[in-house]
């Protein structure tokens, strides 16, 4: 059995297809981004599976073995962080925030990217509140363009760094989860904690939008808890 339904030739023809008019130089630096992002989103699911096996008491040993590295490489590279209680949907807008940064060529990821990978998920609630708010994700996309930087000269390799801000963002959506009484961080925690960095770049973006973030909080425990309401929770 294959481990992955696609193959070379889907990931050729797609970039193929999406950049008609590009020289093969170009492709060969979109092509170098899309790899990155396939090994984030890598990394993000042996993440997953690791915290699946330490829940039901796999010791470090026994998952460094599964992965095909010492007990200390895999506790350094998969013990819990900043994402732990994060969703696969919150986990994979942190992706596309890295993404977006290079394709923009920024040396670190700010708020503004942030705001961008919970845009491009949009099977997460703060899309949903995103789009319902403003009637339009292109009024949003169109927001977080003028407020981007420059783009830079070249696209970083390996690990971009978060800037302060995104940081504390991220620190601020576990601290929302824990004001809702959430065992989990989605990607309307995300919304809520870029809010909740009122300089930053995303914040601005949300207020001009029309958000504010009493009422965006509000919207979100009620969102939530119509929707645990429906499941019977």
């Amino acid at each position: 059995m294959s481990p992955l339904d696609i193959s070379l030739a889907d990931l050729i023809a797609r970039l193929d297809e999406e950049l008609p008019d590009t020289d093969e130089l170009a492709r060969i630096s979109e092509a170098r981004l899309r790899a990155q992002t396939l090994s984030d989103l890598g990394d993000q699911l042996i993440d997953h599976y690791v915290s699946k096996a330490k829940q039901v008491g796999a010791s470090w040993t026994e998952i460094g073995d599964a992965i095909g590295v010492s007990k200390q490489a895999a506790q350094q590279r998969h013990a819990p962080g900043p994402f732990e209680r994060y969703t696969n949907l919150n986990r994979h807008s942190i992706v596309l925030a890295q993404e977006a940064a290079r394709t923009h060529k920024h040396d670190s990821i700010g708020t503004e990217h942030l705001l961008l990978g919970l845009l491009g998920e949009p099977r997460g609630l703060a899309y949903e509140v995103l789009v319902a708010k403003t009637e339009s994700e292109q009024r949003v996309r169109d927001a977080i363009a003028e407020a981007l930087p420059p783009a830079g000269n070249k696209a970083l390799r390996g690990h971009i760094a978060f800037r302060p801000e995104s940081k504390e963002a991220i620190g601020q959506a576990r601290r929302a989860a824990a004001d809702l009484g959430h065992d989990w961080v989605g990607t309307e925690h995300a919304l809520l904690g870029l809010i909740r960095v009122e300089e930053s770049p995303a914040a601005q973006i949300l207020r001009n939008l029309g958000f504010t973030s009493d009422e965006l909080h509000e919207t979100v425990r009620t969102e939530i808890a119509n929707r645990l309401a429906a499941r019977g929770e």
